[in-house]
């Protein structure tokens, strides 16, 4: 029995969080509206994360916090998800990240603490060498999986490249599902985990931004021959974050869905009824992660779905 979520998640405390000069281009998430200045950006980053690590645990999650180190910078440290990824099979792939700033993230001693909790790995997917020939794959900003049926989601942009999609593919024994996805000025979503989270049993999307008719048709056929219910956002809804959420489960099995304060009064009366049908409901303010840096809940936490020998 494969599975879609787990109980364990990897969550990386920022040193340096800050805007992001090299990612703005191609995030229209970022924002330099505000008027904190550095210093304030990292005490506000870093209190917002210690509450959300505080809340899931409090949920029973088991939150493995790496501590970003203080050399060299890393503004965005604090979404690990892009560039890390620990799969049920046993191996741990590594990802090409677009802007330069970011390659720094891949930090052997944060791979490390997970490992030091009990976690086996048996094999290791390096794709970081294609960022020399400027292909990007950003881990699970990138890609959605649905890892009971083998499916991996991708709309492309400049930080998804469809080709290394096949090659991880490949490797993983997953099948790629790659659309195109625009906001309201036509702009590529950079990530998909922006307008796209999977549950076990639904899959909250953006459909508006799925402008071919054909793409849309696919993707909903595929919805449905995997039973997923689909909860529709708008793209108001998705600007808010309302589609960077996550799906876990505690240590006794109960499946919660995480996303930002932000994202969660976003969504209308109907849509909340709607996922709790399906799951529990968690949500905590990270205003200023998601002002700045250009993303929300779901980037803050990489799954570990490798096999415990045994919790230390």
């Amino acid at each position: 029995m494969r599975r879609q979520t787990t109980p364990h998640i990897l969550m990386v405390r920022p040193a340096n969080f800050g805007f992001n000069e090299e990612t703005a281009a191609s995030n229209a998430f970022q924002s330099r509206d505000g008027h904190m200045t550095a210093d304030e950006m990292r005490t506000h980053a870093m209190a917002e994360f210690d509450g959300f690590v505080a809340k899931l645990r409090a949920a029973g999650v088991n939150v493995i916090v790496a501590d970003d180190s203080n050399i060299p910078i890393k503004p965005d440290a604090v979404f690990p998800n892009n560039w890390v990824t620990f799969h049920q099979e046993g191996f741990i792939v590594t990802y090409p990240m677009f802007a330069p700033t970011r390659r720094n993230e891949r930090q052997e001693s944060v791979i490390d603490t997970v490992l030091a909790q009990g976690f086996r790995s048996d094999a290791r997917f390096h794709f970081e060498d294609n960022e020399a020939k400027s292909r990007f794959l950003e881990g699970t900003g990138s890609i959605i999986f649905d890892h009971a049926n083998r499916l991996a989601y991708a709309c492309l942009s400049p930080r998804t490249d469809a080709s290394l999609l096949e090659e991880l593919c490949e490797k993983i024994g997953y099948q790629k599902v790659v659309f195109h996805s625009v906001d309201a000025n036509g702009q590529d979503i950079y990530h998909t985990n922006v307008m796209m989270a999977m549950g076990e049993t639904f899959v909250v999307i953006c459909l508006d931004t799925v402008r071919d008719n054909d793409e849309r048709s696919m993707l909903e056929t595929t919805f449905g021959e995997t039973n997923k219910e689909i909860v529709d956002i708008s793209l108001d809804q998705m600007n808010a974050f309302a589609g960077n959420m996550l799906q876990v489960q505690n240590l006794e099995g109960q499946t919660i869905l995480v996303m930002s304060s932000t994202a969660y009064h976003a969504l209308n009366p109907d849509q909340i009824a709607q996922l709790e049908r399906h799951t529990q409901v968690l949500h905590s303010p990270i205003n200023t992660i998601e002002t700045y840096g250009g993303g929300s809940a779901r980037c803050m936490m990489a799954e570990v779905f490798l096999t415990v020998d045994e919790l230390r």
